[in-house]
């Protein structure tokens, strides 16, 4: 039987995003998001919005685990990808696999909604 351990939720302003990724460049962009996700968003039309929507869903995880981002968690320790209908799907490493195997936490659901201003998401923890 599942429980839920943990649900969080985010929203973001896209414009935030793109003026972050605009001030600090490639920099910005390799530190908050793996290669997959840049190499899915960045050539997309509306780059920003799935950008911000990768980033709120990082914070709604971030809310699941009850941490915020500190210590040794990297922005990186979550790696977010479309499965082929879709679905967003997250793969966690490092400092965030280690705090969910901690909490018993064996699966994240995701959800991302966004529009041309804000995107928003939301993360179940379940055990």
């Amino acid at each position: 039987m599942s429980e839920i351990i943990g649900h969080g939720v985010d929203i973001v302003e896209c414009e935030r995003i793109k003026k972050l990724a605009e001030r600090y460049g490639e920099r910005f962009l390799e530190r908050i998001f793996t290669e997959n996700e840049r190499a899915y968003c960045l050539p997309r039309k509306r780059k920003w919005e799935h950008l911000a929507g990768r980033f709120a869903a990082k914070e709604a995880i971030l809310k699941v685990i009850g941490t915020g981002w500190r210590d040794k968690i990297a922005w990186t320790d979550m790696d977010i990808v479309r499965d082929p209908s879709g679905q967003p799907k997250v793969f966690v490493s490092g400092e965030t696999q280690a705090i969910c195997e901690k909490l018993g936490i064996r699966r994240l659901l995701l959800s991302i909604s966004h529009t041309q201003h804000y995107a928003s998401a939301s993360a179940i923890g379940v055990g």
